[in-house]
């Protein structure tokens, strides 16, 4: 067994390199339950720092990784790709087995439930729990070579349905664009001609003058599309950002009014509450125009460059918020711009890298303020039409999410045969 570390993060230069020059650096999040390992956030270290600095921790294809340190689920585990050549920081044990066989059994075991309630069992620390090695090491294991096939053909079923979901979703973007009559011009070959852009200068006084912003072609589309548009501030009552609540602000014993945060957006732009900050109930009375209010749109105005612009739409009633500085608080005129439209638009400007573009860069995040977000153009059908526009995503994203509620119900059931094989019993 052995660990490794995290170079430091500001000496990036002299630790860290990209895809195309580095080895793949795996962290927590890189494991999965499924056995397999997630390399689409994969960071990566150069060279001279995986064959020196990190030498003992690196990992080949057969290796067993196991997470030992953090909150949340304990002994996460994953076997790399063949082929696979990387390294590993110190929340991960990298373990020798005797074949990938071996490796592939054994992550199988440990991310089945009962794997996980014997690591935790051994596990140490309150905020941050950690498995040494001696706790690693005696963890009982049942090794039974036919629960691995059994694994592979849950998840194999459960990353299907979870694809057909996404579909699912999707399918949105191109939707709205059809329906509004916005056509996108194709992405020209990646050659240095198309890489540059020319502007008068009379059309920069002012305004932004960055390649990034004036490359982008949405705004000549929104100009050519079938439905008239207007400047986002325009349709719309207030634009109001929240609070910064530090931790003499915050409460630790999950009571009080939840602050919404950029981390209760989910990837599927949904509210998820899985992890929350939750503040004094006195500033209902302290702070009433910062409560959240059903119907209005929380866009997340601060966040690293690509996600910046996820927005979700307030539809929780009976319940307060308040929502953190990071985000802000759009509240539209009835008879301009129906909320839930205004949604879908957002979210599809984050996707096509909209709000990427218009971004002010500082300290390692980015962010779009509420005067530039008020310039913002948007298509503005009938109301009619943006009510049926909405319900039409909002059944859409219901279909997925009943997609992916019914991937997780036959994933769990998958799970209890699993563990009833492993318990000697018929699955």
């Amino acid at each position: 067994m052995a660990g490794g570390a995290t170079p430091k993060a500001e000496e990036h230069e002299k630790y860290y390199a990209d895809a195309d020059s580095g080895v793949p650096f795996v962290r927590v999040q890189n494991l999965s339950v499924s056995g397999e390992l997630d390399l689409s956030d994969v960071k990566y270290i150069n060279v001279e720092t995986h064959d020196g600095l990190l030498a003992r921790s690196r990992v080949e294809a057969d290796d067993l990784l196991v997470k030992i340190t953090g909150v949340g689920r304990m002994a996460v585990s994953s076997v790399p790709p063949l082929g696979f050549e990387g390294n590993i920081n110190q929340h991960i044990a990298r373990i020798k087995t005797d074949s990938r066989l071996v490796s592939e059994v054994l992550a199988a075991y440990l991310n089945t439930d009962v794997g996980e309630t014997l690591a935790k069992r051994r596990s140490t620390g309150g905020t941050r729990p950690a498995l040494d090695y001696g706790a690693l090491r005696s963890i009982p294991v049942i090794y039974d070579e036919a629960i691995l096939p059994a694994v592979t053909a849950a998840f194999d079923c459960y990353k299907q349905a979870l694809k057909l979901a996404a579909t699912k979703l999707g399918e949105i973007d191109t939707y709205l664009l059809t329906e509004l009559g916005i056509t996108l011009t194709p992405e020209p070959e990646n050659t240095l001609a198309s890489r540059i852009f020319t502007s008068q200068r009379r059309e920069l006084a002012g305004w932004r003058f960055d390649p990034l912003f004036h490359s982008f072609k949405l705004w000549h589309a929104i100009e050519q599309a079938t439905v008239p548009h207007k400047k986002l501030g325009v349709c719309c009552h207030t634009m109001k950002t929240g609070f910064a609540a530090g931790g003499d602000m915050q409460l630790f014993d999950d009571a009080g009014v939840i602050q919404l945060r950029p981390t209760n957006i989910n990837t599927n732009r949904e509210w998820a509450f899985e992890k929350n900050i939750y503040l004094s109930v006195a500033l209902l009375e302290e702070r009433p125009e910062d409560i959240v209010q059903p119907g209005e749109v929380l866009f997340n105005n601060t966040n690293s460059q690509e996600l910046v612009g996820k927005s979700v739409y307030m539809g929780i009633k009976g319940h307060p918020f308040f929502c953190s500085n990071h985000m802000t608080r759009i509240r539209t005129i009835d008879t301009e711009l129906d909320p839930e439209y205004l949604t879908a638009i957002l979210n599809i400007y984050q996707r096509l890298k909209v709000f990427f573009s218009l971004c002010t860069n500082w300290n390692n995040q980015s962010g779009v303020n509420v005067e530039l977000l008020r310039q913002i153009p948007i298509p503005v059908p009938p109301m009619s039409m943006q009510i049926a526009i909405a319900k039409h995503i909002g059944e859409t994203r219901q279909e997925a999410k009943r997609l992916r509620q019914q991937a997780e119900a036959e994933l769990d059931q998958a799970k209890r045969q699993i563990e009833t094989l492993l318990l000697g019993g018929q699955p």
